[in-house]
């Protein structure tokens, strides 16, 4: 089995970013963030939603065990840190306007 903390560090590590950073980024409180390396806890789906949201990555990326990199273009990027701000009932709306176009 994959080592989903090791794999974020990878991901944050190739980006520059601290945990800090990671956080802001998607949403989560760096305390949460923390508390999974300190008490070697696996992060919920729904936090690990948000940590590839802020990496531009999917679950099946984050979970796949090659090392092949899957680039996304700068406004794939934008689109997926935009998403990662919405709340659910926003997500929603904007499912439902992609369903009625």
């Amino acid at each position: 089995m994959k080592d989903i903390l090791n794999t974020i560090i990878k991901y944050r590590e190739e980006r520059d970013w601290t945990e800090y950073q990671l956080a802001e980024r998607s949403g989560l409180p760096q305390s949460t963030i923390s508390s999974w390396y300190r008490k070697n806890m696996i992060p919920s789906i729904p936090s690990l939603e948000k940590i590839c949201l802020a990496f531009g990555i999917t679950l099946s990326q984050l979970f796949a065990e090659e090392d092949t990199a899957v680039s996304l273009t700068e406004s794939q990027r934008k689109l997926l840190e935009s998403w990662s701000r919405l709340t659910e009932e926003q997500q929603a709306v904007v499912f439902a306007l992609i369903d009625k176009m």
